[in-house]
């Protein structure tokens, strides 16, 4: 691939953020194609790759930029301004990247890190099962090691980016006689599998993540397997769900930002000053709600990326009662509130410039996207387990 890293070279004391902010005339300007057609956005993954933050997650030592979760969280919410489907792929990829940059073997380490810090690699999730709901931490198929390499055959629902993907990581149970608990993570190349993906993407929003039913099936070298054999519970509380939780509220919250600011440009403008009274008690009201409801969320999400950032750096318990409550809270939190916010954007931006799909401010495909949000990995199982939860923190710590 032809200079991954130029707009890093052109802005060289860029922050990550500001690289980000690059990037988002172009997703904002492939974002409504690529909703109309359920398509994968291509040339905001193309942008994304040149830009080096394909690379954020990647260690300095391995080419990447060394990012951290606030540097994840600032990104994601500077290129869900341009498109939320483009965010949410490229805060997946580095929650990917993540787990693989702290537990993947030093041999694959080696060999993979320095390909995804090129922009080279884009690498999907695959956790999905038939039968199992959104439960992430158990699996039905199982790993073969009767050879020394892992064999590999699984079915998934919905593998956001499949089509596209360089690299998977995939949740598999880690023998036919194991435990549907015991997971196993493991690492593979496209080139490494036969993929066959299944066609009837067709959702309300998110169109664009393209989140294919797909059959993977191949064979991968053993150093290829990512943390200890049925491990991945150990995993998903210490990296795998706290990148996730902090990626998908960042773009949820960096999306309504964007059409926030789209509505106050107009409203301030003469020409919007027509059709709006911004002397109204009611079109205040309505702008004000909406900003507490954004600056609520930023603020939630800033204490989580702290107290997780503290914890990762001096060896903290992450699956500490209090602190898995905040994690689960904040996504439950960022989605159900900025939905409320969307709700309200549209009733503040009315028939013409909220409801109507060929209105010049995206609210219309905003509210279809972020009602997704709940459903993503649903709010329902995350506040069941929250329940249980606080029970077990009967002093309710705070940070």
């Amino acid at each position: 691939m032809s200079a991954p890293s130029a707009q890093a070279q052109a802005l060289p004391t860029a922050t990550p953020a500001e690289l980000a902010r690059l990037l988002v005339p172009v997703l904002r300007e492939t974002a409504a194609a690529a909703d109309e057609s359920a398509s994968f956005p291509v040339a905001a993954l193309d942008a994304l790759r040149a830009s080096g933050l394909m690379g954020l997650s990647v260690p300095v030592e391995y080419g990447g930029l060394g990012g951290s979760l606030a540097d994840m969280a600032a990104v994601a919410q500077e290129l869900g301004r341009g498109s939320l489907s483009a965010a949410l792929i490229w805060a997946m990829h580095c929650q990917q990247v993540v787990t693989l940059a702290e537990y993947a073997t030093p041999g694959l380490k080696s060999r993979l890190l320095p390909r995804i810090a090129r922009g080279e690699v884009y690498v999907a999730s695959v956790t999905s099962e038939a039968g199992k709901g959104g439960h992430l931490t158990s699996a039905a198929a199982a790993l073969d090691r009767e050879t020394e390499e892992l064999l590999i055959h699984r079915e998934a629902p919905i593998v956001t980016g499949g089509a596209q993907a360089d690299g998977f990581l995939i949740t598999m149970r880690d023998a036919a006689d194991a435990s549907s608990n015991a997971v196993t993570l493991v690492y593979a190349d496209r080139e490494q599998l036969e993929t066959t993906q299944r066609d009837g993407w067709n959702p309300m929003g998110m169109r664009a993540t393209h989140s294919v039913a797909m059959t993977l099936h191949g064979t991968v070298p053993a150093d290829q397997q990512v943390g200890a054999a049925g491990a991945f519970a150990d995993i998903s509380g210490a990296v795998f769900a706290p990148a996730a939780h902090i990626g998908w509220s960042a773009s949820w919250l960096g999306a309504v930002c964007g059409v926030l600011r789209d509505a106050l440009t107009m409203l301030r403008d003469p020409a919007g000053r027509r059709d709006f009274n911004l002397r109204s008690e009611l079109v205040l009201d309505r702008i004000a709600r909406i900003r507490l409801d954004v600056d609520a969320v930023d603020a939630f999400l800033g204490t989580v990326v702290r107290e997780i950032e503290e914890l990762r750096r001096g060896g903290g318990d992450i699956g500490a009662a209090p602190v898995q409550l905040r994690l689960n809270g904040l996504k439950v939190f960022a989605s159900e509130t900025l939905m409320d916010a969307a709700d309200r954007l549209m009733d503040l931006l009315g028939l013409r410039h909220g409801y109507m799909r060929s209105s010049a401010i995206p609210m219309e495909r905003l509210f279809r996207d972020i009602k997704s949000a709940r459903l993503n990995y649903s709010n329902d199982r995350l506040t069941t387990a929250n329940g249980t939860l606080t029970l077990l923190d009967p002093e309710v710590r705070l940070v």
